[in-house]
């Protein structure tokens, strides 16, 4: 298994589904993607954001894989990193974070001049969290971060938002309001069942539409990452 330290060295790992698309880790991120995706149009949505009940689930290399399976598919895919504690999204791909999200949410940029493209699919941009913010909830939880989750979504297949762990802090339900959907990450022998639980609960109470679990970690007899999709 591959410790965190080699993790943060090694950012190709994140991107499996780029570096290795006929690997057996890629191949079930794609059916992952399928199932969302499915749930998605059977509904008539664009948006789901991924959360987990805790710090080091794997949600961010989630996310970012998940992205590049959308844009292999031939979508228009927008990717924004709304983690405004601890972003990750830019160094996953490599860009640039002197401005994103937040300058965006003040006024200070507007949407498309904060998009960046990726090396990874000419089909994706992302919009980065820029700098770390003082409010960071008050921010997320403006008019200007629902109008922009709106227009986004108006202009692109499909809208994935990065965001913090629901056991530190209410993100994740406050962004649940303005997106189609949710979809939670845990993490195999470290996640607790009363995490999860506490989660659901938590995405529950704003009546967030929960779309399925994804369980990050699961070791193969080749040391492997594998991960699979529960829905509810």
């Amino acid at each position: 298994m591959m410790s965190k330290k080699n993790e943060k060295l090694d950012s190709n790992r994140y991107l499996i589904t780029s570096v290795n698309p006929k690997s057996p880790i890629s191949e079930q991120y794609r059916t992952i993607r399928t199932t969302i995706e499915f749930k998605l149009a059977d509904q008539g949505l664009k948006s789901f954001l991924v959360t987990s009940a805790e710090a080091a689930a794997g949600k961010s290399t989630t996310i970012a894989n998940l992205a590049v399976t959308f844009a292999q598919q031939g979508k228009k895919v927008l990717l924004i990193d709304a983690d405004l504690r601890k972003p990750s999204v830019h160094m996953t791909f490599r860009l640039q974070n002197r401005s994103g999200l937040t300058n965006v949410l003040t006024r200070q940029i507007s949407v498309n001049d904060a998009m960046q493209g990726t090396n990874f699919s000419e089909n994706l941009a992302i919009i980065s969290s820029g700098p770390v913010p003082p409010n960071p909830s008050e921010l997320l939880g403006s008019a200007a971060m629902k109008n922009l989750i709106d227009s986004v979504t108006e202009a692109f297949d499909i809208v994935l938002i990065d965001t913090p762990p629901l056991s530190a802090v209410t993100d994740a339900q406050i962004l649940s309001r303005y997106v189609g959907g949710a979809v939670i990450v845990v993490r195999a022998n470290q996640t607790k069942k009363e995490s999860v639980v506490k989660t659901k609960k938590l995405l529950d109470q704003v009546n967030a539409n929960i779309l399925g679990v994804v369980l990050h970690g699961v070791e193969a007899s080749d040391s492997a990452y594998y991960y699979y999709y529960g829905a509810e």
